[in-house]
């Protein structure tokens, strides 16, 4: 199934740490930016999650407990 016969037929999801507005200065090349980014924001729902990571969290607790045998030595 080519991408004309996916429309708006399927969904796709795109997931990124990097927001929209850092895309265009990451890719590099204006004219290639502006036509990924008119395929995937076009009819698309945008959720932009706020606040610190769920990782960032879960693991703060878990560093902070680690014993002798769980560092790694070079």
């Amino acid at each position: 199934m080519d991408t004309e016969e996916r429309y708006q037929r399927r969904s796709t999801i795109i997931t990124a740490q990097l927001p929209v507005s850092g895309w265009h200065q990451m890719i590099g090349e204006a004219t290639i930016a502006d036509a990924i980014l008119d395929r995937i924001i076009h009819n698309a729902h945008r959720i932009e999650l706020k606040g610190d990571s769920m990782r960032r969290k879960t693991n703060k607790a878990i560093l902070t407990q680690t014993d002798d045998s769980e560092t790694l030595n070079p």
